[in-house]
């Protein structure tokens, strides 16, 4: 017992591990594959050869287990980027959950179709391995986290799945920002507890500084998570602009940048975002690259 205050207080020894005994549990890093062109590669770890320079090896996707956040201003990829994801790990048998909180299920059920055939993939591994979850009908889902939380753990156990994908976290806590920490850390906290794989997408409003991964409980959402995702899009009205973005006046650009991550190394250029005639984000050069 400790006295503060005038309380006595009891340690909570359990919260109390030596290093060694943490590593055990940590999962390996390796990487999730996004489904993104040019993405996958912007995540690496490095190695040390016994007599050699330090080596950046390729993860191959984000790092598994991670919670990752992509936050940008309307039409700039978020979702396409979470279809694509979600498609991806489909793709490969591995069952992933879509929560969604914007769009009823079955449009975006039709959605996810889409992307499956503009992304190769055989139809019938989106229909075995994608639960989707629908917060956007269910307002009981958008309101209570304690009914998401264990509709959630369900089907995690259901369909025995390995990631998570919430389109969009911002809808869980809209009209109330000031429990956008407790409502992301909540989130977090349990895709860790289940040992999921999370995609989180957040909507950032116009008004904020595009490409910081300020928005809407940006803050909130960006110190809890393991890494963060900024997209944006600018119309080039001026020659500078034209200049550096070696595009014409009146043309859109989009553009990507990891923000951070603390889990593995990661590009940090900022860099163009292409999205298809076929609906599909691709990863660019970086700004300024001949």
């Amino acid at each position: 017992m400790t006295e503060i205050k005038g309380r006595e207080i009891k340690p909570l020894e359990e919260s109390i591990s030596r290093i060694g005994e943490l590593s055990e549990k940590a999962p390996e890093l390796v990487g999730v594959p996004t489904g993104v062109e040019g993405l996958d590669e912007l995540f690496f770890v490095v190695e040390w050869a016994k007599r050699g320079k330090p080596k950046k090896k390729p993860l191959g996707g984000i790092p598994l287990r991670s919670v990752i956040n992509i936050t940008g201003v309307a039409d700039t990829g978020k979702t396409l980027m979470a279809e694509q994801f979600a498609v991806k790990q489909a793709s490969l048998g591995y069952p992933v959950i879509y929560v969604t909180v914007e769009s009823p299920g079955p449009f975006v059920a039709s959605s996810l179709k889409y992307r499956a055939k503009a992304m190769g993939v055989d139809e019938s591994k989106v229909d075995e391995n994608v639960v989707i979850i629908d917060a956007a009908s269910h307002s009981v889902l958008r309101d209570d986290l304690p009914t998401l939380f264990a509709t959630l753990a369900h089907a995690i156990k259901t369909f025995k799945t390995k990631s998570v994908v919430v389109d969009s976290v911002t809808g869980l806590y809209e009209a109330k920002e000031m429990l956008a920490r407790s409502v992301v850390r909540s989130i977090f906290n349990f895709l860790k507890k289940w040992y999921q794989t999370g995609l989180l997408i957040s909507q950032k409003r116009s008004g904020h500084e595009e490409l910081s991964a300020e928005a809407a409980g940006g803050y909130a959402v960006a110190h809890i998570v393991d890494g963060t995702i900024v997209v944006s899009k600018e119309l080039i009205t001026t020659q500078r602009q034209a200049n550096l973005y070696g595009k014409p006046i009146g043309e859109l650009v989009r553009l990507f940048r990891i923000d951070g991550c603390r889990l593995c190394g990661h590009d940090t250029k900022l860099r163009f975002l292409e999205i298809t005639e076929e609906g599909l984000v691709k990863i660019g050069p970086p700004v300024g690259q001949k």
